[in-house]
């Protein structure tokens, strides 16, 4: 298979046959490209064009590229339809996938486009997934799947199977249920094919089942689906009743939403925004991080202020002053960074003091190292012992402190339940130049008697 590669050449003739409203031309065009491929070059049309193909292709195909779709395109799209359209999109997607799409539509419209949906079974478990919160498990489930009651013989268990898996997309695992719907196990197709089917499921099942609730946070989801290699894993509700299932490639945008979070945490932006916001979002989102950042930097201009007499005998210490801060800053967002890591895949363990104690060490190593490097270059430059093993003692301090507080701060986040996340970047760089610049001037003062 040739990977689909999206070109302006591409984009130009679709644009051209959408002019000419060439329909077969179109067809034949998009018959064999992927839908997530289509969906990228619905991407870079206008709204109109976006609207033309979607209203063009048939539904089994068009349901699954509004998935894919930028969230800014598939409501434009979305508005472009009518009710009864976008119902008919809706019945050909999983109840998990509908119901995202039905809970961007505006709140006057909903009801309508539920009411046109054909399929009432359907429609009452995208509804039944609404009332769930967005960032939980429930909210991240699908209805469909495969279940058997424990009381059932093979034969009939073989008979319902065949009936419910025509409504279900990928057939992950088969789960046993009691006559009250809670979960009690799952089945192993090999144990299906190979026993009598006179033989009751309840004698042959597996009792042992990793599920989630469905109130469960969907970081903590993604954990236990990557922990035990999980493609799908069933959902319970308060009373160990089977209500859903939740699949990998759910997961996969739920790692992938954290991930961009985080990163943008880690670059001093508040909020999820995208690259296209406005101004003003964009502003909202990084504004509050770079006033940290300045009140920062107007602290670490006081203190230096109140080693001015240092800098009229010393001149040297001034010119070092940008890499001490600029070192305090990188070992800091280092030392954050890992244990962050650490903390999101569950890899942390042991006390926080042994960890502390860990990255001290690890933090007095690598200041050794670096402050013989600037022990050694600082005497050569300018001849002055003394002043050199003030300096590059003062780095060795720096580092140290820096590696401390680096750790410390998302540990201490994460005990208190807030995101670590938010110790990165600014936040750590910005706390280690003050402190940075403190022990800096200190140690220097108090080693050159001044």
């Amino acid at each position: 298979m040739i990977p689909f590669k999206l070109t302006e050449e591409l984009v130009t003739e679709i644009e051209q046959l959408i002019e000419n409203q060439n329909n077969a031309g179109l067809n034949a065009m998009l018959a064999d490209i992927h839908y997530a491929d289509i969906a990228e070059i619905i991407n870079e049309l206008n709204d109109d064009e976006a609207t033309y193909l979607i209203k063009l292709l048939d539904s089994d195909k068009t349901s699954d590229i509004l998935t894919e779709l930028d969230e800014d395109i598939r409501e434009a799209i979305l508005g472009n339809l009518s009710s009864k359209e976008i119902a008919s999109e809706l019945e050909a997607l999983d109840t998990d996938d509908a119901a995202d799409i039905i809970g961007e539509l505006p709140k006057e419209q909903v009801q309508d486009v539920i009411s046109k949906i054909e399929d009432r079974e359907h429609a009452k478990d995208i509804v039944d997934l609404l009332r769930y919160a967005e960032n939980s498990a429930g909210g991240l489930m699908a209805k469909e799947l495969v279940k058997v009651n424990e009381n059932w013989n093979v034969l009939t268990c073989v008979k319902e199977m065949r009936a419910q898996a025509e409504n279900v997309t990928r057939v992950h695992s088969i789960y046993v249920v009691d006559d009250e719907d809670k979960l009690k196990g799952r089945l192993s197709l090999k144990d299906l094919l190979t026993t009598s089917t006179k033989t009751h499921i309840k004698d042959v099942f597996i009792p042992n089942v990793d599920s989630v609730n469905v109130n469960e946070d969907p970081e903590e989801v993604a954990r236990i689906m990557s922990k035990y290699d999980l493609e799908a894993i069933p959902v319970i509700d308060e009373i160990g009743r089977l209500v859903g299932r939740i699949t990998i490639d759910d997961i996969i945008d739920v790692i992938k939403e954290e991930a961009e979070r985080d990163y943008q945490m880690a670059a001093g932006i508040s909020q999820g925004v995208e690259a296209d916001a406005n101004i003003w979002e964009l502003t909202r989102a990084r504004l509050p991080w770079l006033i940290l950042g300045l009140f920062g930097g107007a602290a670490a201009a006081v203190i230096m202020g109140g080693f001015e007499e240092m800098f009229r005998e010393y001149t040297v210490l001034f010119l070092f002053t940008p890499l001490i801060a600029a070192m305090a800053g990188n070992v800091g967002v280092q030392s954050s960074a890992i244990i962050v890591q650490g903390l999101a895949n569950d890899d942390i363990k042991g006390s926080i003091s042994s960890r502390l104690i860990k990255e001290m060490l690890l933090a007095l190593l690598n200041g050794f190292i670096l402050s013989c490097l600037l022990l050694v270059f600082t005497w050569i430059w300018k001849g002055d012992f003394l002043t050199s093993l003030a300096i590059s003692i003062s780095l060795i301090a720096v580092i140290v402190v820096a590696g401390f507080i680096g750790t410390f701060v998302p540990l201490f986040l994460d005990k208190r339940g807030i995101d670590p996340a938010i110790a990165t970047g600014p936040f750590i760089t910005t706390s280690n130049d003050i402190f940075g610049i403190l022990i800096y001037f200190s140690i220097a003062k108090l080693i050159l008697g001044i």
